[in-house]
């Protein structure tokens, strides 16, 4: 009997095209992982060599790249939202677990519909932040004439990475046991040596 076909085995899976749908947004948030890490990597090593070169010539020669200063500014936010985006996708926020511990079976609805919500939340956010990114496309840096929206095209493209990240990790959400979250907090226990 081959793995596909073990017994019990398609109530967890579900119908083919579940299963299709979990393959796919597994797929798609491990390529916006792979991205945001790219980012994430490019972003800090590039300023740490610009900020770097910067201070050697300050030192050595007295003066500055009169640019160095302009573009660790505009990486910075590109940095900050791939890291955003990253810790979301391994649950590194900071969540109140308090009710949802104690929901049972209930739990797996209330964290759908939280999810669901705070998808709607993020994608909210990146429609706000278009006519932002227009306004801001009027404004240049200084030195290197870069227009504002880089920026804020950075946080538009995050919230909207956020929501599909959070989507994404639905089905995961619905197909885990109530037991399955919070596995590593501790039950209470009497105390020991005290009796009763």
């Amino acid at each position: 009997m081959s793995f596909s076909q073990s017994p019990g085995l398609e109530a967890k899976q579900g119908p083919g095209s579940l299963l299709a749908v979990q393959r796919l947004a597994r797929a798609l948030d491990q390529l916006i992982g792979m991205a945001c890490r790219a980012m994430l990597y490019f972003t800090l090593a590039s300023m740490f060599l610009i900020l770097s070169a910067n201070v050697g010539l300050r030192y050595a020669a007295g003066s500055s790249l009169a640019w160095a200063s302009e573009l660790p500014e505009l990486m910075f936010p590109w940095l900050i939202m791939s890291g955003v985006v990253l810790a979301a996708q391994h649950g590194s926020h900071i969540a109140i677990v308090i009710l949802t511990q104690r929901l049972g079976g209930l739990r797996r609805w209330v964290l759908l519909a939280g999810s669901l919500v705070v998808a709607g939340l993020y994608a909210s956010l990146a429609v706000v932040a278009w006519p932002l990114a227009e306004i801001a496309a009027d404004e240049r840096t200084p030195i290197l004439q870069v227009p504002g929206s880089v920026s804020v095209t950075s946080l538009m493209l995050g919230f909207s990475l956020l929501a599909i990240v959070t989507l994404c990790r639905l089905p995961q959400v619905w197909a885990s046991q109530p037991d399955q979250f919070y596995d590593d907090i501790p039950e209470p226990t009497a105390m020991a040596g005290v009796q009763t």
